[in-house]
C-alpha cells in the first residue's frame, strides 16, 4: 500500500466516517436555518429578510456540501475526511476506529497539530 492507497476495509471505514461528518454538516446547516426563522417568529426579522437569509445560506451551504462530497470516490477519501476533520465537523476522536497508521495521515493531511 503506497501513500493513500486504502485496502476495500479501510475505505469502508472511512465511508462510514465521512458519512457521519456529511450527517453532522447536514445538523449545522438545518441549524443555521431553523435560527433564521426563529428571528422572524419571535418578530425580530421581517418576512421579505428571512426569506432572503434562508436562500442565501442555504445556497452556500448547498454549494459547499456540493464542492466536497460530488464525485468523492475513492481516490480522494483521505482529503475529504482530512477536510473535515480541518472544518471540526469529525474529531481526532472519531479517527479512533481506524488504525494508527491512518490516523497520523489524516491529521497529516489535515495539517494540524496531533495532540
Amino acid at each position: 500500500m503506497n501513500g493513500l492507497d486504502l485496502t476495500k476495509s479501510q475505505k469502508k471505514l472511512v465511508r462510514q466516517l465521512i458519512e457521519i461528518g456529511l450527517n453532522r454538516e447536514f445538523e449545522a446547516g438545518v441549524g443555521k436555518i431553523d435560527r433564521i426563522i426563529q428571528k422572524w417568529k419571535i418578530g425580530e426579522k421581517p418576512a421579505n429578510e428571512t426569506y432572503y437569509n434562508v436562500f442565501k445560506t442555504l445556497g452556500k451551504f448547498d454549494k459547499h456540501i456540493g464542492h466536497r462530497y460530488d464525485g468523492m470516490s475513492g481516490s480522494n477519501y483521505m482529503q475529504v475526511l482530512a477536510a473535515q476533520l480541518a472544518d471540526g465537523v469529525i474529531s481526532a476522536n472519531d479517527l479512533s476506529v481506524l488504525d494508527q497508521d491512518l490516523q497520523d495521515k489524516v491529521i497529516f493531511i489535515c495539517g494540524i497539530e496531533k495532540t
